[in-house]
């Protein structure tokens, strides 16, 4: 009977290496999951794999289209929820996967969870199946998971993954609803002033070339800036795809993406956001890694790979070093003078008690509660400022037309 040697996580979270007899790939994986252990690899020891399993591979790769599957936002929440709670409920991750495979509808995620199911009996990490199945899930989401694999606490990975993904859709969904009634103000003030420009300047400067009198500095701009977007707005047009595609192209540089993701923290409102988003969740996944068992140092490794914003990402660098060097975390986190002063304390409190991991849980709750409030105020202030906006430009365009008509009219009555 062929012989296969994996290494499997334990449900204490422990790592247990071995060889296990069995007939096929499947039925040594049956066999570790009634031993209550989730196969990190499982590889064959002698000399040749049985007919079923020699063919699992060629079956999966050709499965997999070219670009890798393509998963709505929605899905990809859909799919994190089953994998957590099917996780959750004690079952191993292979068995998770094939049930989420044998759903009844034809969708893609069944599709991706028999592609991920193949991989993982393969011996590949879920994480590195999940970024060949499909772009959709994002490297932040890849490394998320894993480092839920490495500490053994993947389905509290997913659980924290999943709010985040609900806190991103509830966000778009307030933005959209915020910007309904601005987006009819916006529209009917640009009609507005296409009319004005188009149609009612020109005729504004024909009149007032027959009264003879000076115009007020505010139609002078008012007319000559409607009559070089008449001659020129395809410069115009010209000009703003080269500013949109080069300043994309910048921002995609090192040195651009670094300058851009910090910028987007000093933005007013924006910037409160993104702080708050980025201590809630740095907070929550060392909460859960160093939990589950994962070394302080290996979890910050852990965490700064899953971190989006370059700028963030270099910060937290540092305090991986520092840490690394034997500093502590309230310490090397001080260095950087770039964490609020009430972060630093609770660490502090953390590991004065020696109990970091519930110390890290409830900062992350407190800047939970600082993100959901930062968001309140970011979209309360979306249709008030897009109204004061365009409001604004409709009462110059209509300021500087009424004071030409009223110069107009003057010079009319004049003798």
């Amino acid at each position: 009977m062929p012989a296969y040697s994996y290494e499997a996580v334990e449900r204490g979270g422990g790592r247990k290496q071995g060889e296990i007899e069995a007939r096929s790939r499947a039925e040594a994986c049956d066999k570790l999951e009634r031993a209550r252990l989730q196969p990190l690899w499982l590889r064959l020891k002698s000399a040749k794999e049985t007919a079923p399993a020699a063919e699992k591979m060629p079956e999966a790769a050709s499965a997999l289209p070219k670009g890798g599957f393509r998963l709505s936002a929605k899905e990809v929440m859909l799919f994190t929820e089953e994998l957590s709670d099917l996780l959750e409920a004690g079952l191993q991750l292979e068995q998770a996967l094939r049930i989420m495979e044998n759903r009844q509808d034809a969708s893609m995620l069944k599709a991706v969870s028999t592609y991920l199911r193949n991989e993982v009996r393969e011996g590949v990490d879920l994480s590195a199946a999940m970024r060949k199945a499909s772009p959709s899930f994002g490297e932040l989401f890849c490394n998320l998971v894993a480092a839920g694999e490495q500490s053994g606490a993947l389905h509290a990975i997913l659980k924290r993954t999943l709010d985040y993904q609900r806190l991103v859709a509830e966000l778009k969904s307030k933005v959209v609803a915020a910007l309904v009634y601005p987006s009819f103000i916006a529209m009917a003030g640009l009609i507005l002033i296409v009319l004005f420009v188009s149609y009612l300047v020109p005729q504004l400067g024909s009149l007032l070339g027959t009264t003879g009198k000076k115009m007020p500095l505010a139609t002078v701009v008012l007319i000559n800036s409607s009559q070089f977007m008449a001659a020129y707005w395809w410069l115009l047009g010209l000009i703003a795809i080269a500013v949109a595609v080069g300043f994309r192209t910048f921002i995609h540089t090192p040195s651009g993406r670094a300058w851009w993701d910090r910028a987007q923290l000093q933005v007013p409102l924006v910037g409160a956001v993104l702080r708050a988003k980025f201590l809630a969740q740095l907070a929550q996944t060392l909460a859960t890694l160093t939990g589950n068992g994962i070394a302080l140092y290996a979890a910050l490794k852990l965490t700064n790979a899953a971190t989006p914003n370059v700028y963030l990402q270099t910060i937290l660098s540092r305090v991986t070093d520092d840490v690394g060097e034997g500093t502590s975390l309230s310490r090397a986190v001080a260095r950087t003078k770039a964490f609020p002063s009430l972060f630093i304390d609770m660490i502090v409190v953390g590991e004065q008690t020696g109990d970091l991991p519930m110390a890290l849980e409830k900062a992350g709750a407190r800047y939970d509660k600082e993100l959901n409030a930062a968001i309140s105020a970011l979209t309360s202030m979306i249709q008030p400022a897009v109204i004061v906006v365009v409001a604004g430009i409709v009462g110059v365009v209509a300021y500087s037309m009424m004071g030409g008509i009223f110069q107009a009219v003057s010079g009319l009555r004049s003798p």
